[in-house]
Formats: structure tokens, sequence, C-alpha cells
């Protein structure tokens, strides 16, 4: 009778090893499958798809300061482009005065007030006088906040007689704002200062 009851002893602790074993095995496959789906979660979030023309484009997220170089020189170039570039019509020069606008703060505001007042814009409406810039290139600071950048730049002032080339050299300070659909960067433009705007040339049409 004791013998039985130690062969009933013995399997009743090699059920609850065996039971042991399975519920640590099933904890280990739950917990890998649980690790498995959350790589995969982070992996598919990191990824961003664009819709251009049609087509889905696959893009890659990244922290942003990891891409804070590009995205700071394409906020002064989209700036300088909409602030810059005039034809003789009020429609289009308030159309892109407005977009730079709101890239930037009161600085640039000025800027536009004193060039309207001179009769700046009207003038160029007057004369049929196109206005193009072609941003060379940025140099930019963002070792220090807010970030400092230089902006070099060519200017064609097209009319009908002449295109006038220029020189135009500006700076500023970039500040981190909410971005917006108006201001897709998160970026402002702030204490933004022409340094130089010099004819170069002057070609005869």
């Amino acid at each position: 009778m004791f013998k039985k009851a130690k062969n009933i002893d013995t399997a009743f602790q090699q059920v609850r090893l065996f039971c042991i074993v399975i519920i640590l095995g099933c904890l280990g496959l739950s917990g890998y499958a649980i690790f498995k789906m959350n790589q995969a979660t982070a992996a598919a979030s990191s990824r961003i798809y664009i819709l251009a023309n049609g087509k889905a484009i696959e893009a890659f997220g990244m922290d942003r300061k990891d891409n804070i170089p590009v995205e700071a020189r394409d906020h002064v170039k989209t700036f300088h482009h909409y602030f810059f570039t005039l034809d003789p019509d009020d429609k289009v020069i308030q159309g892109n005065v407005t977009k730079a606008l709101y890239l930037a703060d009161g600085s640039a505001k000025r800027l536009y007030d004193n060039l309207r007042e001179s009769n700046y814009y009207a003038n160029i409406i007057s004369g049929n006088i196109s206005q193009q810039i072609a941003v060379d290139s940025i140099r930019m600071d963002i070792n220090q906040y807010p970030f400092y950048f230089v902006c070099f730049a060519t200017e064609k002032i097209i009319r009908t007689t002449s295109i006038v080339t220029r020189n135009l050299v500006t700076e500023g300070y970039l500040r981190n704002v909410s971005r917006s659909d108006n201001n897709s960067h998160g970026f402002l433009i702030e204490k933004f200062n022409t340094i130089e705007n010099k004819d170069v040339s002057v070609e005869t049409r």
C-alpha cells in the first residue's frame, strides 16, 4: 500500500512538473509573440506612404532631430521663393507674399510693408516686370538655438528691355513652431535681414 501511495505521489510530482513546463513554455511563447508583434508594429509605423500623381510612394519616418538641417534649409528656401518670386499681377504677388509671411515673423512683414510703401510692387505691375530667385546655398548653424542661417541667392529682374542679375544675401534665425497646412516644416524665421542685394550684371534684351 505504501509503495502504491509512493507511486501516486511520484506520478503527481511528474504531472505537476510537466504542467509547470507547459505553462512556462506557453508564457515564453506568448512573450516572444508579443515582442515580435511590437517589433513589427514599430517597423510598420515608421513607414509613410505619400500619394504623388496617383502613385503611392513609400517613405520612412525618422526623428525630427535627425532631419533638422534638411527641413530647415528647405524652409528658408521656400520662404525666399515665395517672398522674392514676383510677376506683374497683384493677385500673384499677394498670394506669394501671403504664403511667405506664414513662414516668418514680423521682421519679414516689416520688409514687405517698406517695399509696398516705396511702390516697389506697384512699379513691378506697371512696368510688366518679373522677378525670379534661385537659392545658391544656405549656411546653417544648428549647434545654437534659435538656428542661425545665411542664405546666398541670385535674383533676376526681367524687364521688357533688360535682365538685371543681382546677388542677394540674407540672414535670420529659425525657431520651432507647430506644423500646419501653411507651415509644413514647423519653423518660423525671426530677425530676417538683407545683408546684400546688389546688381551683378545687366543684359540687354
